[in-house]
């Protein structure tokens, strides 16, 4: 069973940065890739970026993410990261981590349906 633990939510001044953490995803690497995914109350969750663990790491970003987030992983490739720069309100959502397999990934983006595992989610407010 795989268990996701999210970090690093919080409230923040617009144009202020943020580190969101997932982990521990050492066990991963060789079945699973990693999405960041976000919602706000009354809406479905959006997908901000994916992460393959194959070569080195991989990422890729939707359009509300691009030039502004990067998701990475520490030297231990024990912990995914979500750095978010540039917040704006509109950030401001409950942001999760998720695991799919590894076919999910490939060339695109992480669709919800394909989740297998999801964080608890962390509150990002930004004001």
């Amino acid at each position: 069973q795989v268990q996701l633990v999210e970090s690093g939510g919080g409230s923040v001044r617009t144009g202020g940065s943020l580190t969101l953490s997932c982990g521990p995803t050492t066990y991963m690497h060789s079945e699973y890739c990693m999405g960041w995914f976000r919602q706000t109350p009354g809406n479905q969750r959006e997908r901000l970026g994916t992460f393959y663990f194959g070569a080195g790491g991989h990422s890729r970003y939707s359009d509300p993410a691009k030039g502004r987030f990067t998701i990475s992983q520490d030297n231990a490739k024990s912990t995914v990261y979500l750095q978010m720069n540039g917040l704006k309100p509109e950030d401001t959502a409950t942001y999760y981590c998720a695991a799919a397999p590894n076919r999910w990934c490939g060339g695109h983006l992480l669709p919800q349906s394909a989740v297998d595992y999801w964080g608890q989610g962390t509150q990002v407010t930004v004001s």
